[in-house]
């Protein structure tokens, strides 16, 4: 993308922008698994989310993640997805963990565990030897499986009998994110959206099962034209066409689940701050993790209290600027072992409001001219819907 940013409006209420905490054992992304896995008979699963009441008699159950499916997106599509709104009706909202983020939360959806459980703390974090692990780019080093400990609830699943599956995109197959989040599922490959939704019904219609699908289309136009550009309204009425061929398809004795990784927020030209233009905001650093809206800094001795006060100054209330004891000990992540601590930065900078705190010389300029965003504590960011359909 070349030329001026064009940043459309995406009709976000003010209440978007109110900070959420996540959920963790009571209502985000890590009850969803173990409760569709306590209704499909697998020992030890709890349904905290309290399905089996509206799924009692179902012995299949297809979860469908759609990538940047906000629950404050759904209003917005409402004129395109007439399938997608008929499943509202009656539904209810679970949040992310923390980052919101799509490695992150696939984890999370994997294992049923928050993020310090499971260790994937962010888009990219700091290796112990100083390397950058980007968690989207990442193939067998280091080892998932050494990376992120926690058994997956396909694992599990199929421990106890329960055939367990995944449908993504063939070029996911044996990634480090992939084992990590759906190690012990059987893998199908998927290209576009009826591939996707066949590959799924033909996992529920061999017998009782736990299958998973992931729909990236909507976050990736999100993030290069925005959220309510014409671009993405036509991903929105892709994911209803989607949607339209499961709900349409369940086998008997089958359900499915539509749930996401995050929202999305559009960010204009004047709220992008960067490193590059403050050498203050650098000054000490010597690896820059995270992503725009959830920034890790990791510092040289002595340099964190003069970059937690270059930060603040800079972004004032567009930004909590907090040290890395501080987040954990909120409790943002959940509990995280001493093994998973310096993953996270020496500073951490949250951004509120529309802000984005840009890395130019740190990371690909790419990442820059983004338009949607996402990855911080705002309800728009971390509210995603959870939606039902019985065969």
């Amino acid at each position: 993308m070349t030329g001026p940013l064009v940043v459309p409006g995406d009709r976000l209420p003010d209440n978007a922008f109110q900070p959420v905490r996540p959920a963790y054992g009571s209502a985000s992304l890590a009850e969803v698994l173990p409760s569709a896995s306590a209704v499909l008979g697998v020992p030890g699963a709890a349904d905290t989310l309290g399905l089996r009441e509206r799924l009692d008699g179902v012995d299949r159950i297809a979860v469908l993640l759609v990538d940047g499916l906000g629950a404050y997106q759904l209003p917005v599509m409402h004129p395109y997805t007439p399938v997608l709104n008929e499943l509202v009706t009656g539904s209810r909202t679970v949040t992310t963990g923390f980052p919101s983020t799509t490695p992150v939360s696939l984890v999370t959806v994997g294992t049923g565990a928050p993020p310090g459980a499971h260790g994937v703390l962010g888009f990219t974090t700091r290796r112990p030897d100083g390397r950058l692990l980007n968690h989207v780019h990442w193939n067998d080093d280091p080892d998932p499986a050494a990376w992120q400990p926690v058994p997956t609830r396909f694992e599990l699943a199929e421990a106890a009998g329960v055939r367990a599956t995944q449908v993504v995109r063939p070029e996911f197959e044996g990634s480090g994110l992939t084992v990590a989040a759906y190690r012990g599922a059987a893998f199908r490959s998927a290209s576009e959206g009826a591939e996707l939704a066949d590959q799924m019904l033909e996992a529920l219609a061999a017998g009782p099962s736990l299958v998973y699908g992931y729909h990236a289309d909507l976050d990736k136009t999100g993030h290069l034209y925005g959220v309510d550009s014409r671009y993405w309204r036509m991903a929105a009425q892709g994911v209803d066409r989607l949607v339209d061929r499961l709900v349409h398809g369940l086998p008997p004795r089958s359900a499915l689940l539509v749930i996401a990784d995050h929202g999305q927020l559009n960010v204009p030209v004047e709220s992008r701050y960067d490193m590059a233009d403050d050498p203050a905001l650098s000054d000490g650093v010597v690896t820059v993790a995270g992503e725009p809206r959830v920034r890790y800094l990791h510092a040289e001795p002595g340099a964190t209290d003069d970059l937690i006060a270059a930060w603040r100054s800079v972004m004032g209330g567009d930004a909590w600027v907090m040290t890395r004891d501080e987040i954990i000990d909120g409790g943002w992540f959940g509990p995280v072992p001493a093994g998973h601590r310096s993953r996270v930065g020496d500073v951490v900078i949250v951004c509120q409001n529309r802000a984005v705190a840009l890395a130019s010389g740190w990371e690909p300029p790419p990442v820059g001219r983004l338009i949607a965003y996402h990855g911080s504590v705002t309800a728009a960011e971390m509210t995603v819907p959870l939606l039902i359909a019985r065969a």
